[in-house]
C-alpha cells in the first residue's frame, strides 16, 4: 500500500526535518496496526472525537503535506481540551516542517492552546508571528494574560489593540476589567468603562459582571451595584460577584441581606457563591445560619470542591464550632495548604495550643503538604496563646535553620514577641525586639505594651508607649493601654496629661459593637444603644447586675473611659459598653444554664472582660466572646486567655 511505503521513509528522515516523528519504528508500528483502513483527514477528526491523540498524531504523520484545515483543527482542539502540551508541539511542528501557513483562526487556536498549557512564552511568540490579527486573537492573548495575572502585559495589549483600530467585543472588555486591579489599573478600568458605555457592551451580562467584580475588588461597593442593578438579566457569575464584594469589604450584614433577596428572585448558587456567603457568616459569626448554608449544600448536591470546604472551616471555627470544622476538616478528600492554615488559625484563635502543634504534627507526618509562612504563624501564635512557650520558641529555631524552607517574615517575629510577654518575660521580649534584623512594627511594639500592662512593668512601658503615640498618633488603643499602666502605679498626673494629648489631637475610639444570635435572629447593640426594641429592660438588667457583681467582688475599671468626666459619670459610661448590653440580653433572653455566646468589633475592655468572668462566675454560665483578636471562653470566672488578650 503506497501510505505504508510513504510511512517507511519517515524513519530516515534527518530528526532536525522531523521533530514530530516517533522515535522507536517498532512502537511506531505496533500502533499503526491500530489503524485498519487507509489514513485521511476524516479519519484524523473521527480519531480525534474518540479521544485517540495518539492514532490521530500517527495519522498526521502518515498525511504529511496532505494535512489541512479540518485536521489541525480536530488536532488542536484535542490538545486544548486535554491539555497535551508535547502532543500540541508536534502539532505546531507538523505545521512549521511542511511549511503549511495556518489562518489566523487556526494561530488563535496555538495561542489558546499555549495558555492552557501554561506556556505564556510560546503563546505570545505565535501572536508576534501572525501577519495579521483580528478582535479573537487580540482577546485570546490579553485573556491570557489576565488568567496568569500578567496585568500590565494584559493592560498594554488592549492599548495597542485599540491603536491597532481593532474594535474590542464583550470578551475582550471582560477579559481586560480582571486586570484592572490597584490604584492606577482602577483609573484604566473607569476609562474602560467609559468606552464600554460608548460600544453599549454595559448591558452585556459578561461585561457586566467583570464591571462590577472591578468596583468590588476596589472597595467601590455602590458603584458595582448601580452595575449589578442595571444588568437586563443576572447569571449566576454576577450574584456571586456582587455578594463576594459585599463580603470581603467586611459589610456582610449587606451580603447576607442581598443573597436572601436574590434566593427569593430564583437565583442558582454554585460553590463560589455559598463560600462567598460563607465568608459573611464567619464575619457575623452567625453559626445557626452557617448551619442551615451547610445543609442546603448537602441536600442540593452541589459539588464539594475544596474552596468551599475551606470556607466550612473558617466558618465553624469563627462561630465558635471547632468540632464542626474538625469533622469538615477529617472528611476531605483532599487538603491543600490553606485547608491546613485555616484549621490550625481555630485552634489558635481559641487558645488551643496543644491542639495546634499536634495538627503540625500531622500535617509533617503526612507530608503531602508543605507548611508554608501562614502555617507558622497559625503555630507560634497557637503556642503563644496556649502558654507553650518553650515549643514556641523550638519551632520558630527550626524555622531560623531553614527546616522546611519557609523564610522568616516581621510577624513570625511578632508572634515571638507576643510569646515572651505573655509568659511574663518582658525583658526578654524588649531585648529581642531590639536585636531584631528587621525594623519593628507598631503591631510589634504594641504586643509588647499589651504585655507591660498584665505585668505592670512601667519603664519599658512608658518607653514602648511613647514610641508607639510617635508612630500611631491617632490609635485611640495605645493612650488607653499605657493610661492603664500609668494609672496602676498611680501616676494621675501622667493620665490626666495623656487624655489632655488624646483631646488636643481629638483622638476617639471606633464605635463598640457587639451582637449574639439567639434563635436565628442577630441582635445587635452598640455603645450606649438605644435602638433595641428590649433598651429599657436591658439598661435596668445591666444596672442590676453590677450591683449583684459588685458583692461579688466586681470592681469597674474606671480607666478603660477616656473621658474628662468624674468616677460616678465614667461608672455610668461603662454600663452603656456594647459588650455589656448584649450579654445582658442574653442572659435574660436566652434559657437558664444555656452558654452565652457574643461576638465584638474591637478588642473587648479590660471591664467588659471582668463583667463577664463575674456573669459566668455568678450564674453558671459558659460565656464565649469573639473579638477583634481572638476568642474568650469564660467558665467559672475563668478565661481561656488567661487575662491576656
Amino acid at each position: 500500500m503506497k501510505w505504508l511505503q510513504k510511512i517507511n521513509c519517515f524513519f530516515h528522515l534527518p530528526k532536525k526535518l522531523l521533530p514530530f516523528r516517533f522515535e522507536n519504528p517498532f512502537t511506531f508500528t505496533r500502533q499503526l496496526n491500530l489503524l485498519s483502513f487507509p489514513p485521511n483527514p476524516q479519519t484524523l477528526k473521527a480519531l480525534c472525537s474518540n479521544g485517540q491523540l495518539t492514532e490521530a498524531l500517527l495519522t498526521m504523520a502518515i498525511l504529511g503535506f496532505g494535512m489541512n484545515f479540518e485536521g489541525y483543527d480536530a488536532l488542536l482542539n484535542a490538545c486544548v481540551t486535554r491539555k497535551a502540551f508535547r502532543e500540541g508541539q508536534r502539532v505546531h511542528a507538523h505545521m512549521i516542517t511542511t511549511g503549511y501557513q495556518p489562518p489566523v483562526y487556526l494561530r488563535t487556536r496555538l495561542i489558546v492552546f499555549y495558555n492552557k498549557c501554561e506556556c505564556l512564552k510560546d503563546g505570545r511568540q505565535v501572536f508576534d508571528e501572525m501577519p495579521e490579527w483580528n478582535v479573537v486573537s487580540w482577546t485570546a492573548m490579553i485573556s491570557a494574560y489576565s488568567q496568569r495575572e500578567y496585568y500590565y502585559e494584559a493592560l498594554s495589549l488592549f492599548v495597542q489593540m485599540l491603536r491597532s483600530g481593532t474594535e474590542p467585543n464583550e470578551f475582550t472588555f471582560a477579559s481586560v476589567l480582571t486586570s484592572c486591579t490597584g490604584a492606577s489599573g482602577f483609573e484604566l478600568g473607569r476609562q474602560i468603562h467609559s468606552l464600554i458605555i460608548k460600544s453599549n457592551f454595559e448591558s452585556h451580562i459578561y461585561v457586566g459582571s467583570s464591571l462590577l467584580d472591578m468596583y468590588a475588588k476596589a472597595g467601590k461597593i455602590h458603584d458595582a451595584r448601580g452595575v449589578f442593578e442595571c444588568l437586563p438579566e443576572r447569571d449566576v457569575v454576577s450574584c456571586t460577584a456582587i455578594i463576594s464584594g459585599y463580603a470581603q469589604l467586611g459589610l456582610d450584614e449587606e451580603a447576607l441581606e442581598l443573597f436572601r433577596k436574590l434566593q427569593v428572585e430564583g437565583m442558582s448558587s454554585n460553590y463560589v457563591t455559598y463560600a462567598s456567603v460563607l465568608t459573611a457568616l464567619s464575619g457575623l459569626a452567625a453559626l445557626d445560619h452557617g448551619k442551615q448554608v451547610h445543609n442546603h449544600v448537602l441536600r442540593c448536591e452541589v459539588s464539594s470542591y475544596v474552596v468551599l470546604q475551606n470556607s466550612l472551616i473558617d466558618m465553624y471555627s469563627k462561630c465558635g464550632s471547632l468540632s464542626y470544622a474538625r469533622s469538615v476538616f477529617d472528611n476531605m478528600p483532599e487538603r491543600t495548604a490553606i485547608s491546613w492554615n485555616a484549621m490550625l488559625v481555630g485552634y489558635s484563635k481559641h487558645g488551643m495550643g496543644s491542639k495546634v502543634v499536634e495538627l503540625f504534627k500531622l500535617m509533617r507526618e503526612e507530608n503531602k503538604v508543605k507548611p508554608d509562612s501562614v502555617t507558622y504563624l497559625a503555630v507560634l501564635s497557637g503556642c503563644s496563646h496556649g502558654g507553650m512557650e518553650d515549643i514556641g520558641l523550638e519551632i520558630f529555631d527550626e524555622m531560623l535553620r531553614c527546616k522546611d524552607g519557609v523564610e522568616l517574615e516581621i510577624e513570625h517575629y511578632g508572634c515571638i514577641v507576643d510569646l515572651l510577654g505573655r509568659a511574663g518575660r518582658v525583658e526578654g521580649a524588649f531585648e529581642f525586639i531590639n536585636k531584631m534584623p528587621l525594623e519593628p512594627t507598631a503591631a510589634i511594639w504594641g504586643s509588647l505594651l499589651g504585655a507591660c500592662r498584665v505585668h505592670s512593668n512601667v519603664d519599658i512601658g512608658e518607653f514602648v508607649g511613647q514610641r508607639l503615640l510617635e508612630i500611631e498618633p491617632e490609635n485611640a488603643g495605645n493612650y488607653v493601654i499605657l493610661s492603664n499602666i500609668y494609672a496602676s502605679a498611680g501616676r494621675w498626673e501622667d493620665v490626666r496629661t495623656l487624655r489632655e494629648l488624646m483631646n488636643c489631637k481629638a483622638v476617639t475610639k471606633e464605635p463598640g459593637r457587639s451582637w449574639i444570635e439567639l434563635d436565628q435572629t442577630l441582635h445587635t447593640f452598640h455603645a450606649g444603644d438605644h435602638s433595641h426594641p428590649r433598651r429599657d429592660e436591658v439598661f435596668t438588667k445591666v444596672r442590676e447586675f453590677t450591683v449583684k457583681f459588685k458583692e461579688a467582688g466586681y470592681v469597674p475599671e474606671l480607666s478603660c473611659v477616656l473621658h474628662d468626666v468624674d468616677e460616678e459619670q465614667k461608672e455610668k459610661i461603662l454600663l452603656g459598653h456594647s459588650e455589656k448590653l448584649a450579654m445582658t440580653f442574653g442572659l435574660i433572653a436566652s434559657p437558664e444554664g444555656t452558654p452565652i455566646r457574643l461576638m465584638k468589633n474591637l478588642r473587648i475592655c479590660v471591664d467588659c472582660h471582668n463583667f463577664a468572668k463575674f456573669v459566668s462566675k455568678v450564674y453558671g454560665r459558659k460565656v464565649s466572646v469573639r473579638d477583634k483578636n481572638r476568642f474568650h471562653h469564660i467558665v467559672g470566672g475563668i478565661c481561656s486567655c488567661g487575662d491576656y488578650w
